[in-house]
This record gives C-alpha cells, sequence and structure tokens, in this order.
C-alpha cells in the first residue's frame, strides 16, 4: 500500500466558496477537478514517510484496498494546484510557567475552526489554542451522542496526536463512534513527534488514516501545512457527519518546528537541518500569505499592522494578568475533589512544613 496526499493542481478549475476576508469583504468558494490516478505522481517526504498527491477531495472507503492519497491545495509557494518568540522569552524569564507551541501546525488549527459552525462543540487539547490532553476522547463522544439524541443540527470535533494514537483512549472512542453513528470528527494532528518519539518508532504501515478503515469510519488525509485543504476537508468531513449521521476521520501531516513545549528541547534528538526546512520552506504561513498576495487581498503594510496590533494586545494581557492576585497555594490539593483524599492532605501538610523551612525560595505574593 501507498499513501498519496490531496492537492489542487495549477489548473484546477477554483470557484468562490465560504473563505471570507475581513478587508477585502469577498469570499472565495472553491471545487475540485477530479483529476486522473495518473496526475497523482507528485510527492513529498513527511515524517511518516513520503506521500503523494491527489488533486481530488478523496474520503476513503470503510475498507480501503490501496493505499491512502493525501489531500492538497497549495503547493509550497502559494500556488493552487488542481515560534512565538515573546512567549519562550517570558517563560526564559519566570513570567509564565509552561507553554505548548503551535509554530509551523497554523493552518490546523485555523483553517479547521474556520470550517465550523457556533452550533458546534470543538473538545481539543493543549495544542489547539487557536481553535478555541488525549484523555478527552472518550468524553467527545459522550459529548457527540447527546448532540444525537438531541436531533441537533451540529457535531463534535476533537483533536489528538500521533501520540495519542497509541493511547488506548483512541480506539475505544473510535470503535465505540462508529458503533454508535455519532456525528463526530476526529482530527489527528500528525506533526512526526510524540514528545521525542518519532512516528516511525510508534506504528506501522499507513499511520492514522487506516485505523479509521479498520473501525469502519470514513477517513481522509490532509496536508496540513495547507489551509485551503483543511478547510474544505474538515467543511465537507462536518457535511457526511451530520447528514449522514456518521464519525470522520481527518488525519493532517504537519510538521512541529519548535519545541514539544518550553519545558523541551528538540534539539537533542531533532534534525536542525530538518527544522530549519520545514520553518522556511514548507511554513503554512508563508504559503498562505503568497496566495492571498496574489490575489490582491494582503500586502506588507497590512501585515506589518496586524503584527503590530497583536504583539500590542499580547503584551497588554500580560501586563494584566501580571496585576492578577494570585491564588494561594492550598487550591493545589483543593480544585478538584469536594473532600481531598488523605494522599493530597499529605502533599498539603509536606508543602506547608517545606514553606516553612525554606520561605526564601518561595514567591512572597503568593498566599499560603
Amino acid at each position: 500500500m501507498r499513501i498519496t496526499a490531496y492537492v489542487a493542481k495549477p489548473n484546477a478549475n477554483l470557484s468562490l466558496w465560504r473563505f471570507t476576508f475581513n478587508r477585502a469583504q469577498s469570499q472565495l468558494h472553491y471545487r475540485y477537478v477530479n483529476e486522473d490516478d495518473n496526475d497523482d505522481q507528485q510527492g513529498l517526504d513527511f515524517p511518516v514517510g513520503r506521500v503523494t498527491y491527489t488533486s481530488e477531495i478523496r474520503f476513503t472507503s470503510e475498507s480501503a484496498g490501496k493505499r491512502v492519497s493525501c489531500y492538497r491545495v497549495l503547493d509550497d509557494d502559494g500556488d493552487p494546484i488542481m515560534k512565538s518568540s515573546v512567549e519562550v522569552q517570558l517563560k526564559g524569564r519566570g513570567r509564565i510557567f509552561f507553554y505548548v507551541t503551535t509554530m509551523g501546525e497554523e493552518a490546523t488549527n485555523i483553517a479547521s475552526a474556520a470550517a465550523l459552525s457556533s452550533d458546534d462543540i470543538v473538545l481539543p487539547r493543549y495544542r489547539e489554542p487557536g481553535v478555541l490532553l488525549c484523555t478527552q476522547l472518550p468524553q467527545a463522544i459522550g459529548v457527540d451522542y447527546s448532540l444525537k439524541m438531541d436531533k441537533r443540527d451540529a457535531c463534535v470535533v476533537t483533536f489528538f496526536g500521533d501520540g495519542g494514537r497509541s493511547e488506548g483512549d483512541c480506539h475505544a472512542s473510535l470503535n465505540y463512534a462508529a458503533v454508535m453513528e455519532a456525528p463526530m470528527i476526529f482530527i489527528c494532528r500528525n506533526n512526526g513527534w510524540a514528545i521525542g518519539t518519532l512516528v516511525q518508532e510508534q506504528f506501522r504501515n499507513d499511520g492514522i488514516v487506516v485505523k479509521g478503515q479498520a473501525y469502519g469510519i470514513r477517513s481522509i488525509l490532509v496536508d496540513g501545512n495547507d489551509a485551503l485543504a483543511v478547510y474544505s476537508a474538515i467543511r465537507r468531513a462536518r457535511e457526511m457527519a451530520i447528514t449522514e449521521q456518521r464519525s470522520i476521520l481527518v488525519e493532517v501531516l504537519t510538521y512541529r518546528v519548535g519545541h514539544h513545549s518550553t519545558s523541551d528541547d528538540s534539539a537533542k534528538y531533532g534534525a536542525s537541518n530538518e527544522i530549519e526546512y520545514w520553518k522556511m520552506e514548507r511554513s503554512p504561513l508563508n504559503r498562505f500569505r503568497k496566495w492571498v498576495e496574489r490575489k490582491g487581498w494582503w500586502n506588507d503594510t497590512a501585515d506589518s499592522e496586524l503584527r503590530n496590533s497583536v504583539k500590542r494586545q499580547l503584551l497588554q494581557a500580560i501586563q494584566a494578568a501580571e496585576k492578577t492576585e494570585k491564588p494561594p497555594l492550598a487550591e493545589l490539593f483543593t480544585d478538584v475533589y469536594d473532600e481531598p483524599p488523605e494522599n493530597l492532605k499529605e502533599q498539603e501538610k509536606l508543602l506547608r512544613e517545606t514553606i516553612g523551612k525554606h520561605q526564601q525560595d518561595y514567591p512572597s505574593e503568593v498566599p499560603i
């Protein structure tokens, strides 16, 4: 079996479809011309392996017999084919404690959210701040089944990573969603790494997308660095999930160019030249920007204004957060259980004794 990825070729017929731009007040609707399988020869190496592209939005059946194609719309230059330094600096200064990066994976977050309705329910994990722990998968099925019972015209979307695919919750959730015929969209962000574990060390064959077929779920493989591909795939998945009352699995191939989190150092296990290649040559932001600039919807002035505005908002939010009164340390032990169990009571007692002996090592502005 071989994987093929979806792309829209340069001569693809593009027409307008629901992609709204605030400045231009125009909408982009697009449809994709089916290409012969013989045209699907272009390919690219992802951490999961080499994939070839297709120009057709091709959801696999519940039991596909050949390797899956990966859906793509824009090439690396932003042509249709048919990290955040502030957070890291603040972490280094001790002004924020922990932060999970999303550099190089922005298209997966923003474009998937753009394809949803305000009535849909999103259950994210730590790497989806732009949309709104893999243990959320079983809860997502429960939320989704509630929508089904209420006969609401909406679906539930939940995210997990290639590392989460190795957890039992993932397989139980896929199976249960298929059996209950729940209007559910599973989005697997395959960025090549489960913290420091490469995908080749986690599983064999075609990775995650074929697991959907194994459980009887319609699936699609998408170029996760292509905002238009992610948008259109999720939009179509949503339509099928609601109208056909079925679950859909969408695997998006991307690459984590930043550290797993601010407590991680990917330089110890990742190849620096490979990271730089993905950061510079395959950036989803650069790729989408080239496309909107060619359309006349974006320019350097607008880009500079937006970046400066976002930076001001970020700094204002940081200043407001730093003025907020710190919660007492006791909330570490009381924010989950109505009556803390004995092991938490022992931990709280030990912490208070430690602070009493070493007060100089603990921030004075945090009440005990």
